[in-house]
């Protein structure tokens, strides 16, 4: 397992997460969007960082857009490769844990619908990106909530690599967000485009997306 060191003390617990929780809700609720450095319990971020770094490069796979048979992998719109979180690991169920309490917690504060969970780790190797683009196009009522949270320590002001959360289409400015270890950053999936700009080092995230039930007769949703 990978070493983890000069991290800050774990903070776990009821209360920190419904605390959280509540900022969470309370932001999504005022403008749509909310960050949150350190917003993660660390030991969860601890856990992740670790897996991640052992994933072997052949469980990696080229990112692309689309889902199902609409599929497509493209280099002009995005260079980064990623993994699918399946539970398989202790990394993945104690994040998928995590993130069923948030799931609750905002269901029951904001009446969302939130129905399941997808996520994978991605990692950006020096000069990838992701050019600006929507989470999920309004109106498909598919994905409703995204989800992301960053694992490089000792990330610096030099290293790029920050994703970009554009208010609207006429936003050319956005709110930059650096990939500090353990930050936050959900946001509803429709509303905001948004983009991962080229860092100078591998960067590493772990990003999802919650959904609404969307399966109907015999059809399955989602398919990947």
């Amino acid at each position: 397992m990978a070493a983890i060191r000069n991290f800050p003390d774990t903070k776990g617990g009821n209360t920190f997460d419904e605390t959280l929780f509540e900022r969470i809700a309370g932001d999504l609720e005022a403008q749509g969007y909310s960050i949150r450095p350190g917003g993660l319990p660390i030991d969860i971020a601890n856990l992740l960082y670790s897996y991640q770094q052992d994933i072997n490069e052949r469980k990696y796979a080229n990112a692309g857009i689309g889902r199902g048979t609409d599929f497509l992998k493209t280099d002009f719109v995005r260079t980064d490769e990623i993994c699918w979180i399946t539970g398989e690991s202790e990394a993945g169920n104690r994040w998928n844990e995590w993130v069923a309490k948030l799931q609750s917690y905002l269901n029951q504060r904001l009446f969302l619908g939130l129905f399941s969970f997808e996520s994978h780790f991605a990692h950006y190797s020096p000069g990838a990106y992701y050019k600006r683009h929507y989470d999920a196009f309004r109106g498909e009522a598919n994905r409703i909530l995204s989800v992301v949270t960053y694992l490089n320590p000792g990330w610096g002001n030099t290293d790029g690599g920050e994703l970009v959360l554009y208010r609207d289409d006429q936003d050319r400015e956005g709110i930059k967000i650096v990939p500090l270890y353990g930050t936050l950053v959900v946001f509803l999936s429709e509303e905001f485009p948004h983009e991962v700009l080229a860092s100078a080092r591998d960067r590493y995230s772990v990003a999802g997306w919650f959904r609404v039930n969307t399966s109907i007769n015999n059809s399955i949703d989602p398919p990947r």
